[in-house]
């Protein structure tokens, strides 16, 4: 099969690519124009480059492929609203959807975010069937990923378009393009981590996701979501983790929440006033006290989601981390 994928020199495209070659797919790789691939580059591959927000570029790069997997998105949590944020991620999956009807595309995969489904408990975690919860932190970043998915969604439903979204948790493992996770693992192993909030998260391999996706290709049923997670854990017990793989001591200091929220309010009042990224804003304190826990049953009887070790996935992080020079 011929995969088409947006986004292929970012960390989940890179890790993609890897997956589908050892099935013998060929690959197209749809990077932006001016970019450098060094994450693929050396791969036997093709490499076509075009824009999102321009749909002819995309119909044109996609000529001659059979399936396709969006994972290009704008991921940036700051500013908390952003028109270019929403033209990439809502306008650029809406370009992808129509270059993939244009070239009769077998199979469309869009990966989401966990986020655009309802969180819950290690007790009760989230599952597909749960609403939309993450609009309280009123950040473009999960506003538009929620909204291109329910697009996709419409489609398939509504047209026929023969889509599948998957929407992976929280990430690790090799080839960050621009670091995005793996700047936990650099924080952790720098001792920059020095406490932790009552919060938490779902936590999976970066090469499960990529498992899932291949598998996708072929399994999964047209119009459904599918979150690709593994372990769900709290803030102190995912920096420990790390922490024993880094060979580092884990922080000890418990921060309560009202030191979170004043933390964020502070720096996000800095950051507006002198125009700088804050390294924890008002919406971030908050989302670190809450419990953004999940389920992956889904995804591991449909898509054969496997859940492989988070040790290992932070293991190979950090060694890539070192081989090239982030540490």
């Amino acid at each position: 099969m011929k995969v088409f994928i947006s986004g292929a020199d970012g960390f989940l495209g890179s890790n993609l690519i890897r997956e589908l070659l050892t099935r013998n797919h060929e690959v197209v790789a749809f990077v932006k124009e001016g970019d450098d691939p060094k994450t693929i580059k050396e791969l036997e591959l093709e490499i076509r480059y075009g824009d999102l927000l321009d749909a002819a570029s995309i119909e044109a790069a996609m000529e001659g492929c059979d399936a396709v997997v969006h994972t290009a998105a704008s991921t940036g949590i700051w500013p908390y609203r952003s028109e270019i944020q929403k033209k990439i991620n809502v306008d650029g999956t809406k370009n992808m959807v129509a270059a993939s009807k244009a070239n009769k595309i077998k199979r469309y995969i869009h990966i989401g975010t966990a986020n655009s489904f309802g969180y819950g408990s290690k007790e009760n975690p989230g599952d597909e069937t749960l609403p939309y919860a993450s609009g309280i932190y009123g950040m473009d970043y999960m506003d538009t990923k929620y909204e291109a998915h329910q697009f996709v969604l419409k489609e398939a439903k509504e047209n026929n378009f023969p889509a599948i979204v998957i929407t992976p948790t929280f990430m690790f493992g090799p080839y960050p393009a621009r670091l995005g996770s793996a700047k936990m693992v650099v924080s952790v192993y720098q001792k920059k981590v020095n406490g932790y909030t009552k919060g938490g998260r779902n936590y999976i391999a970066v090469k499960d996701v990529c498992v899932a996706i291949a598998n996708g290709l072929t399994q999964g049923r047209i119009g459904e979501s599918y979150i690709a997670g593994n372990r769900n854990l709290n803030y102190k017990e995912i920096f420990t983790l790390i922490a024993g793989v880094v060979g580092v001591k884990p922080p000890k200091l418990a921060f309560p929440g009202f030191i979170a929220k004043t933390v964020g309010w502070v720096n996000t009042v800095l950051a507006r006033t002198f125009n700088f990224e804050p390294v924890i804003s008002t919406s971030m304190a908050q989302m670190a006290l809450d419990e953004h826990y999940y389920s992956p049953e889904k995804a591991r009887k449909e898509l054969g989601l496997p859940q492989s070790s988070l040790e290992d996935a932070v293991r190979e992080s950090f060694e890539w981390l070192k081989e090239n020079k982030y540490i």
